[in-house]
């Protein structure tokens, strides 16, 4: 098994420079809605929701090593690093919300919340690829996971959005159509999530080998 390549050191920098900014954002909204152009958009559920995003990937790796205490490794656990750029990927969404928001980039620019479900649910859907090691599967495996996710993940979103404020917005005449006009882009960010997305030459981790149909041991 040949090891890891090594993580770019831009791609640790950004996640956590979007981490901390992310979690600054998210106490000075929590403070001032106004701020961050928030109000009547269920601000204090995203001051509570968005760390929790951000937070996922660390705390699953964390369990992950914890489980892996006092057992022998399984294949590639050992050189295992990790998940930079999952990470990254998986905490861009929250980021990218909030900054448009305080930018008032929904509001002023047309087009840019189309533009802002089709890249945040590709990030999505490209971090669960790797995440899962499903970046090392062919293109038709990396489809079925990435839409998979992709359009889950845009179903909890807009569930989450009609719940949080949607019903007591002036939002709620045309709620149906802008789930609609968010659905799609979002499908469209993850069919190009698993045709951008490949791993490399010397992925390792159980993960990845089962995708590439290698027998892991136990």
């Amino acid at each position: 098994m040949s090891a890891p390549r090594p993580v770019p050191a831009w791609v640790v920098v950004a996640d956590v420079f979007a981490k901390v900014l992310l979690l600054l954002a998210v106490a000075r909204v929590a403070l001032d809605p106004g701020w961050g152009n928030l109000e009547g958009k269920a601000p204090v559920a995203r001051a509570v929701t968005y760390p929790m995003l951000a937070l996922l990937v660390p705390l699953l790796h964390a369990l992950r090593a914890l489980r892996a205490r006092g057992r022998p490794p399984a294949a590639g656990e050992r050189d295992r690093p990790y998940p930079w750029g999952g990470d990254l990927l998986v905490t861009m969404p929250a980021f990218s919300d909030l900054l448009g928001n305080r930018l008032d980039l929904y509001d002023r620019v047309v087009w840019f919340d189309d533009a802002i479900h089709l890249v945040n649910t590709a990030a999505l859907s490209a971090g669960v690829l790797l995440l899962s090691g499903a970046a090392a599967a062919p293109l038709l495996q990396r489809l079925e996971v990435a839409v998979a996710a992709g359009l889950t993940v845009s179903l909890v979103w807009e569930l989450w959005e009609y719940f949080a404020f949607v019903t007591r917005s002036a939002e709620s005449a045309t709620a149906y159509a802008d789930t609609l006009g968010d659905l799609a882009p979002g499908w469209v960010g993850a069919v190009l999530a698993a045709g951008l997305v490949r791993a490399p030459d010397g992925t390792s981790g159980p993960a990845a080998h089962r995708w590439r149909g290698e027998k892991v041991e136990a």
